[in-house]
């Protein structure tokens, strides 16, 4: 790189140039680059459990049965809205009525609370998912050169992140 190059300006990559006119462009690049990844996200996410035999679900309803079978341990609607960061237990509440139907989990009850289990058709959907997760996209992030532990510090900047735009979310409503 010749001095030239070092000493332009980098292009910022943004949906929204206006919002990067302000003290933080860097800021909306980030955001453009968020919404690129949430969709290719949940592309992903749809795509690799209708490869794995199950098509049909929605974002939502796949993070649900993945978070039911996280450490085998049945899941309330409270905490699954709670882990995902859902707002609206309508939604988790509905996903849960599809999953059921598909039989992919089962609801059980634990004293007054409703609790929400992996049925073994779900273990084998989602056993298969993991493995086309492996194939496809894990050997994929392996050859891109990011290691685990710039995975991680990335995951815990976006999470970060996602605190401080909560927040502005919560003063944003007391305007």
């Amino acid at each position: 790189m010749t001095s030239e190059e070092k000493s332009r300006p980098r292009e910022l990559i943004v949906s929204s140039a206006h919002l990067a006119d302000g003290s933080s462009p860097a800021l909306s690049e980030l955001e453009y680059g968020s919404i690129l990844f949430s969709h290719a996200f949940n592309r992903w996410l749809v795509r690799c459990m209708a490869a794995a035999g199950i098509p049909g679900l929605s974002p939502v309803e796949i993070l649900i049965i993945h978070s039911v079978r996280h450490r085998d341990r049945p899941k309330t609607l409270a905490d699954l809205c709670l882990v995902l960061d859902i707002e609206d237990t309508h939604v988790a509440n509905y996903a849960i009525k599809k999953l059921e139907a598909a039989g992919l989990v089962k609801s059980g009850k634990v004293g007054k609370e409703k609790t929400i289990r992996v049925t073994d058709k779900g273990l084998d959907a989602l056993a298969r998912y993991t493995e086309i997760r492996e194939r496809l996209l894990v050997e994929a992030t392996k050859v891109s050169g990011l290691s685990q532990d710039g995975l991680s510090d990335i995951a815990s900047h976006l999470r970060a992140l996602s605190g401080y735009y909560e927040q502005a979310a919560r003063s944003a409503a007391t305007l």
